[in-house]
């Protein structure tokens, strides 16, 4: 879409794992957990199954059930598998840069899927090539898997420990060989990654909803720092790294995870409640009605209406079915992109003073569209409420952002915000209202999008 809604005013989180160890249709259960996990990316999917005598994979680009069918499934046989979705931050684009990343090594053979992006991997790579290795992908990810092969310590635990302590940034993993699964975190815990048991099989996944679509227990997250490693003996959990401050992601409450997950501890249906609820006590205003910018707006403004007593209503419908592309007519229909997107219902709109409640504000291009399609609809004021902070720098822990000159908080204060837009008022949830709803700041965010603090090195990356 050219009107911004896939290229920019909406954040994309990197990527979504998945690993089950022992389990008849291994291959089976992982598509149905990359499935559930779809929404964290859409560029490309892949699974990688051991078939009782070495590993297989398949991947392709576009969605899962795209990629995936009863023929590709077929071919990938056996009781262990690692499954990923992709979209891109680091690397390029295409089936080349589609996970998991499998290779076969003098060890044997490995795959790995990864959540995040790794801050050194420019210097990391450099030095690789210049030792030998060859690259056949642009992905951070498979800098992992050459630090592994390359390490001279002992037994394949050993070696991926020798590589991840290498590595800088953040990453949640799944990692695969014959015989074990490995599920890993970052000292940080910036990316969520969960166990669960489905039977008598383990299963990670980045979000419990995943294991609730396969019918699986959730057992616990995965806590920063810890490698879980899951073979023919059972579980075994370690802690080889640096004791380091919990940094999570505040902004996968904010958007990134299913509303019916729970990562962090905590249940993102009851964060994204709270996070309304705190808007409407900061921010409130005379209105008739409280709309979501559908979907990712939906929970949070039930939280506000709820917290001011202002009516809920769906002002806005929003279409599933928009494809990759489409053909766009001559500018005689006014914001067409956004039509296509968000269609309103004039009995909710019409004569009505609304408080719109959206998740974040990036580049401002689609809110504004919004703003102007529900003035079109007739109504009497548009109040816009975000339920996050302002966005004013890039993220750089596998989050796919604008550089900072493209994102409109950076440049403008409230009211020039607001003016710029075309609604009758603006506000956002302040930082303390945002930590609160999440849990306290003492559970450990990374806030650095709205902030500029950036809580690990950014060693080859220069700020935008």
């Amino acid at each position: 879409m050219s009107d911004g809604w896939r290229h920019g005013d909406r954040l994309h989180d990197e990527c979504g794992v998945v690993g089950i160890f022992d389990h008849a249709e291994a291959a089976n259960i992982a598509y149905l957990g990359l499935h559930a996990l779809q929404h964290r990316g859409q560029e490309s999917a892949g699974i990688v199954a051991h078939d009782g005598a070495g590993l297989r994979v398949h991947r392709g680009v576009g969605l899962v059930a795209d990629v995936f069918g009863e023929r590709e499934l077929s071919l990938l046989p056996g009781r262990h598998a690692i499954g990923h979705v992709r979209y891109s931050t680091a690397g390029g684009t295409g089936l080349a840069n589609a996970q998991p990343i499998m290779v076969r090594y003098g060890g044997g053979q490995v795959a790995v899927a990864h959540n995040g992006n790794l801050t050194n991997a420019d210097t990391l790579r450099a030095r690789l090539e210049a030792n030998g290795s060859i690259f056949t992908t642009q992905s951070d990810t498979e800098v992992i898997v050459h630090l592994i092969a390359r390490s001279l310590a002992g037994g394949f635990e050993a070696r991926l420990v020798d590589a991840l302590r290498q590595i800088q940034g953040a990453w949640s993993l799944t990692v695969l060989t014959e015989d074990r699964l490995i599920g890993a975190r970052d000292p940080h815990g910036v990316r969520p990654l969960v166990l669960g048991k489905l039977g008598t099989s383990y299963v990670f996944a980045s979000e419990t909803a995943a294991l609730h679509l396969i019918g699986a227990e959730y057992v616990r997250e995965v806590e920063p720092g810890e490698l879980i490693v899951v073979d023919g003996n059972g579980l075994r959990v370690s802690r080889p790294f640096a004791q380091a401050r919990r940094r999570a992601c505040v902004f996968e409450h904010v958007y990134f995870a299913r509303p019916d997950s729970r990562i962090f501890g905590e249940s993102v249906y009851g964060v994204r409640k709270a996070l309304g609820a705190w808007l409407a006590r900061e921010s409130g205003v005379e209105a008739d009605v409280v709309i979501p910018v559908p979907d990712s707006g939906v929970t949070a403004a039930i939280g506000y209406a709820e917290a001011s007593g202002v009516p809920f209503g769906m002002g806005l419908v929003r279409s599933h079915y928009v494809g990759r592309t489409f053909i766009e007519p001559a500018q005689s229909i006014r914001h067409f992109g956004v039509k296509l997107k968000l269609a309103p219902v004039p009995e909710v709109i019409r004569g009505q003073r609304l408080i719109v409640i959206d998740d974040s504000l990036v580049r401002g291009t689609t809110s504004s569209k919004i703003i102007a399609l529900l003035r079109a609809a007739g109504a009497k004021e548009v109040h816009l409420r975000i339920a996050a902070p302002p966005i004013t720098h890039p993220c750089y822990y596998g989050i796919d952002t604008p550089e900072r000159t493209q994102l409109i908080a950076a440049s403008h204060s409230v009211p020039q915000m607001a003016e710029a837009l075309g609604c009758d008022s603006l506000a956002f949830l302040s930082r303390e209202g945002l930590l609160e709803a999440a849990g306290g700041e003492s559970k450990g965010f990374c806030d650095a999008c709205f902030t500029g603090n950036y809580p690990l090195p950014l060693t080859d990356l220069k700020a935008r």
